[in-house]
């Protein structure tokens, strides 16, 4: 092929849509010429690479779209300083099975323990994955459900939810809610039951969950179903922060 026809070839793929196509062409015809290799071993390699990036990409936008706090993914966490963490069953729900079932997790135990972390870094691998996601704190929710009712858009609001499939929500518990944002919360949790999964990370233990919500019912009403077939990890064990920090000063005081 000529230059000139190269640059034509990449012309119509870059119209069409296949950057990464374009973009492998020259070499890989180059390399296909030198090899003998046959037509549609070419192609099937070209289109597999278009795919690749096209995945690549999608991946990145639902990261963004998720908006995560900040980057941590599984590679990153110390399972050896956490025992009360099985690394098989963190894994096993990184492969995504639970969204298929809309099942839900819940991750319980102190402040410090890597919950947060691992609540991101499943969430980045489900975004890999192709899912939509989306990551709020307890209290940042709370405080958009308030804002959309006093605009009478919360309606739109909860059909924007659904279209997730893993909603995130971080810290809950951390601060109470007033009785209006504990209703409302109430109302969006109960909206996701059986429709899509939830994430939720807690320093509650379940029977303390009263204290978020204020009314026994609806309490109750709400463990029922997002207890209902959930995957529920404890991570309680001595805080990481806190390990950290004794760890940099002991380093500080050896200096």
């Amino acid at each position: 092929m000529s230059d000139l026809e190269m640059a034509a070839a990449q012309a119509y793929l870059k119209e069409l849509r296949l950057p990464a196509f374009a973009r492998m062409l020259p070499e890989t015809l180059r390399e296909a010429e030198a090899q003998g290799r046959p037509f549609l071993e070419v192609l099937r390699v070209l289109l597999e690479g278009e795919l690749s990036q096209r995945q690549i990409n999608q991946g990145r936008r639902r990261v963004r779209e998720a908006r995560f706090p900040y980057t941590k993914g599984l590679e990153e966490f110390d399972f050896t300083a956490n025992p009360n963490l099985k690394k098989p069953q963190i894994l096993s729900l990184a492969r995504g099975e639970y969204l298929a079932k809309r099942q839900n997790v819940i991750l319980l135990g102190n402040s410090g323990t890597g919950k947060t972390h691992l609540a991101i870094a499943l969430g980045r691998e489900a975004c890999r994955q192709g899912h939509r996601v989306r990551f709020y704190t307890a209290s940042g929710l709370v405080n958009e459900l308030l804002a959309a009712q006093a605009e009478l858009s919360l309606t739109k609001l909860e059909k924007r939810w659904l279209k997730y499939e893993l909603v995130i929500v971080d810290e809950l518990g951390y601060i109470p809610f007033s009785k209006q944002g504990a209703e409302l919360l109430f109302q969006f949790l109960s909206l996701r039951y059986e429709r899509g999964s939830l994430l939720i990370t807690t320093n509650l233990d379940f029977d303390r969950w009263i204290e978020v919500f204020g009314d026994a019912q609806m309490t109750t009403a709400l463990l029922d179903r997002l207890t209902h077939r959930a995957v529920i990890l404890v991570t309680n064990g001595e805080s990481y922060r806190f390990r950290e920090s004794m760890r940099v000063k002991e380093s500080e005081a050896a200096g």
